[in-house]
């Protein structure tokens, strides 16, 4: 039960199930470039959420938390691309796609609670 609400625990898993299905897409130019790029985004989410962490104040922790929410859909544009592309298999991305919504809505939800806490000081 704990597992489903650590976001830090599943962001941080969310990006090793990235990696590992960037290693298995095919040796091609737009395999490796659709890697590069959701690497890169997915990564960020935990990234942006552990940099929020060490912010000085109410107002850089909500930005950073928004900078990972961010990532967070631009993790989905390149899961979809990959899997309408058939650069892999639906079975591959279907699951990842269901832990990146259920990560992006917990991090939305902060988000919201955080704009009101920002907006009433």
């Amino acid at each position: 039960m704990e597992y489903k609400t650590n976001l830090k625990s599943r962001c941080y898993k969310f990006s090793l199930d990235i990696i590992n299905l960037s290693d298995q897409l095919p040796k091609k130019r737009s395999a490796w470039v659709i890697a590069d790029q959701i690497i890169r985004s997915s990564c960020s989410i935990g990234a942006n959420l552990t940099e929020a962490k060490a912010s000085s104040s109410r107002l850089e922790f909500k930005k950073f938390n928004e900078i990972a929410l961010k990532s967070a859909n631009e993790s989905k544009y390149w899961l979809e691309l990959l899997g309408d592309s058939g650069l892999a298999e639906e079975r591959q991305i279907s699951g990842l796609l269901l832990e990146l919504n259920e990560i992006a809505k917990m991090i939305a939800s902060g988000v919201l609670k955080l704009k009101n806490k920002v907006n009433n000081f």
